[in-house]
């Protein structure tokens, strides 16, 4: 009986959070061991399916790079990336596609519907979602003057028309998207999948933009997670290096989401079993929460 009842104190702690965040709009950025090991993409999807029908309307943007590389070599293309972006040709543009497209969005898209979800998978290039242009990144050359690197099909986003988001979500459908988008002439564009979900949150106006990772969250110089950051700091753990690597994409992610209108970014343990509902539903949370 002891059981019964500490489940039932569960549910009632999570109350005041079903009816705060009833109707609202949480973009999810999936990513990292949360979207590779099985018993984990089955906890996922089951969190996205109860925060759908509590109420909660879930836009899922999805990376899938290590399955990208593991095609292209698969196809005898060895992967090159300068400054962690996919140097991307025309026939590496196809792979990604394929392989976002066609193989991780449409898993994922399974995944949920088998628990009783209906998702939906689309691309950035549906609906007129995403708009960009090619990404130009520099160098410091030899000679002291900056060099521009061409990745190629590497994107950046200019735009976000939602109008497909809110029209399938009105119906009770949850978006799965790839970060793939369509520049002015007519590209096809490969874009970093954090940054896809935080332009995707900023033309929401969504409640929440949570990001899954493989570390805790931020963490500090004794390795202790930093719970919640302000904007304002944000600047100084970059400074300090606390905010560097794979986590700066995530961090400058939340930063843009926040400052687009999003009223609270994540960033989460993907490894950690029911994940979303752990940092949602619980006072203590379990990740990184980064606010205005």
């Amino acid at each position: 009986m002891k059981d019964i009842i500490t489940k039932a104190e569960i549910l009632i702690e999570s109350l005041p959070y079903i009816k705060n965040f009833y109707g609202k709009t949480f973009v999810i950025k999936y990513g990292g061991a949360a979207q590779v090991k099985e018993e984990l993409k089955e906890s996922f999807a089951k969190d996205i399916v109860l925060l759908n029908f509590i109420g909660i309307r879930t836009t899922i943007v999805h990376g899938g790079g290590p399955k990208i590389s593991a095609m292209m070599e698969k196809m005898g293309k060895k992967p090159t990336f300068i400054q962690g972006q996919r140097v991307t040709d025309e026939e590496t543009m196809n792979i990604v596609e394929m392989v976002l497209g066609g193989l991780v969005n449409k898993e994922i898209v399974s995944l949920i519907n088998n628990h009783g979800g209906k998702a939906v998978g689309l691309s950035g290039k549906d609906g007129g979602l995403i708009k960009a242009k090619r990404k130009i990144i520099k160098k410091a050359s030899n000679e002291g003057e900056e060099e521009i690197i061409d990745l190629g099909l590497v994107g950046e986003v200019t735009g976000v028309d939602p109008q497909i988001i809110i029209s399938l979500s009105k119906e009770g459908f949850i978006p799965v998207i790839s970060p793939v988008g369509s520049s002015s002439k007519g590209e096809t564009l490969n874009i970093n999948a954090d940054y896809v979900a935080a332009s995707i949150a900023a033309s929401l106006k969504a409640e929440k933009l949570i990001i899954l990772t493989d570390v805790p969250g931020i963490m500090d110089k004794n390795e202790k997670i930093i719970s919640t950051v302000k904007k304002s700091q944000v600047k100084k753990l970059i400074d300090e290096g606390i905010v560097s690597g794979g986590m700066l994409p995530k961090v400058q992610s939340c930063v843009k989401a926040i400052e687009g209108g999003v009223s609270k970014a994540h960033i989460i343990d993907g490894r950690v079993p029911h994940c979303l509902l752990l940092e949602i539903f619980t006072k203590e949370g379990i990740g990184t929460e980064i606010q205005l």
